[in-house]
């Protein structure tokens, strides 16, 4: 899985430099993309980038347009992180050459075949996540205990 993932990571940073974009880049308007107006906090845990590289990562989108930082009233040292209206038609592109690859990979296997591959990568990543949320519940459990 995890050759399979790189593989797919690099095929698609080949097609996003010639977009111009960095795989840093385009990988943090992609999780903006699916969870937008994340804590600058939050979003470094998501893509375990150390906050002070995100901060400067993050200047240099917001430089060009794509991203926008709003504080929060509650807490004006907290900035949730948007996506800005410019940066709309490079997200499609960005997603139209996903599907485009996504498609090439899966050139192979029958329809059939890619939803029982998919099925079975949620079941796993399902599975994953239940052993993190019983990890932390018991390691909440051993502290309190």
């Amino acid at each position: 899985m995890n050759d399979t993932a790189r593989q797919l990571r690099t095929n698609y940073d080949r097609r996003m430099r010639e977009l111009g974009l960095t795989r840093s880049q385009w990988w943090v308007l992609t999780h903006l993309y699916f969870n937008e107006g994340l804590s600058q906090t939050k979003l470094s845990d998501i893509l375990e980038i150390e906050r002070p590289t995100l901060g400067r990562l993050l200047d240099r989108l917001e430089a060009k347009g794509w991203i926008e930082r709003r504080t929060v009233e509650a807490d004006r040292r907290v900035k949730l992180v948007f996506l800005a209206g410019a940066v709309d038609p490079l997200m499609q592109t960005m997603r139209a050459v996903a599907a485009d690859l996504r498609t090439e990979a899966l050139a192979n296997l029958s329809d059939e075949e890619q939803e029982r591959f998919i099925a079975t990568l949620i079941r796993i990543k399902t599975n994953l996540s239940a052993m993190v949320e019983n990890s932390n519940t018991s390691s909440k459990e051993d502290q309190d205990g």
